[in-house]
C-alpha cells in the first residue's frame, strides 16, 4: 500500500537502551546534575536496584542511569533523539568529570505512536468479527476498558499491541520502526475493511486473503 494513503501517526515515545563502561558512581553522577535529577536509589534500601533518573529539557528525555552502566532512555520524542542518546549522556558525563564511553550503542526498544481512522469504529462487531483470524488477537472489556487491546502480528518474532477506541483513535506500541508501525496500521486496516460492511477507511484497500493470514508463520 501506498504510504501517503495512511492516516498520519504521531510519534510520542521512544524507548531506547544503552550501555556506558566503566561502572558508574552513581553519587557522583546525582551531585553533578543535582537540577535534573529526580529521582534515585542510591540509599533507599525498599529497593534492591541502585538507579539515578536525570530529566532533560533539551532533548526532551528521561534517563534511568544504573551503576552497572546500562542506560535506558525514555520519553523521547523522535527517534533521532533517541538514537543520539548515548552520544549525548556521554558527552555530559565526561564534561562533567565522569569518565566514561559508550560500551553498547543505543538501540531502539520500543515506540509509542497515535493516529486517528476517517470513521468511528463498531469494536463489539470488529472484535466479533476478528475472533477467527489468527493475525489480529483483541480482547475487548468495555466495563473495564474503553478501547479494544489489539495484538497484531508483524512477522513471527514482533507483534504490536494497538488500543482502539470506538472513535477511530488508536495507540500503537510495541515496535521499534515506523516501517513496523506502517504494517501494523495496514493489516489492522485491511481487517476492519474486510469484516465490517460498508467500512471504508481507505478506498481501494486490498482485502485479507488467505495466503496474508500465513505471511507471519513462513
Amino acid at each position: 500500500m501506498n504510504k501517503k494513503s495512511l492516516p498520519e501517526t504521531t510519534i510520542r515515545n521512544v524507548v531506547a537502551s544503552f550501555k556506558l563502561e566503566p561502572v558508574l558512581n552513581l553519587r557522583r553522577i546525582r551531585e553533578a546534575f543535582q537540577k535534573e535529577c529526580f529521582f534515585e536509589t542510591i540509599q533507599d534500601r525498599r529497593y534492591t536496584f541502585r538507579v539515578v533518573a536525570l530529566r532533560t529539557k533539551k532533548p526532551q528525555a528521561t534517563f534511568l542511569i544504573y551503576r552497572t552502566g546500562k542506560v535506558v532512555c525514555v520519553g523521547a520524542k523522535t527517534i533521532e533523539t533517541a538514537q543520539h542518546s548515548d552520544q549525548y549522556l556521554a558527552n555530559r558525563l565526561n564534561k562533567a568529570g565522569i569518565s566514561t564511553r559508550i560500551m553498547q550503542p543505543s538501540t531502539i526498544q520500543n515506540i509509542v505512536a497515535t493516529t486517528a481512522l476517517k470513521e468511528p469504529i463498531d469494536l463489539e462487531k470488529l472484535v466479533t468479527k476478528t475472533q477467527t483470524t489468527r493475525q489480529i488477537q483483541t480482547m475487548y472489556e468495555p466495563e473495564q476498558f474503553p478501547a479494544a487491546i489489539l495484538k497484531i502480528s508483524i512477522n513471527q518474532n514482533t507483534k504490536a499491541t494497538v488500543l482502539l477506541f470506538s472513535s477511530g483513535k488508536l495507540v500503537i506500541a510495541g515496535l521499534k520502526t515506523t516501517e513496523q508501525i506502517d504494517q501494523a496500521l495496514e493489516k489492522l486496516i485491511a481487517q476492519i475493511n474486510a469484516r465490517i460492511d460498508g467500512f471504508g477507511i481507505l478506498k481501494g484497500m486490498k482485502p485479507f486473503t488467505a495466503e496474508d493470514e500465513l505471511d507471519t508463520h513462513d
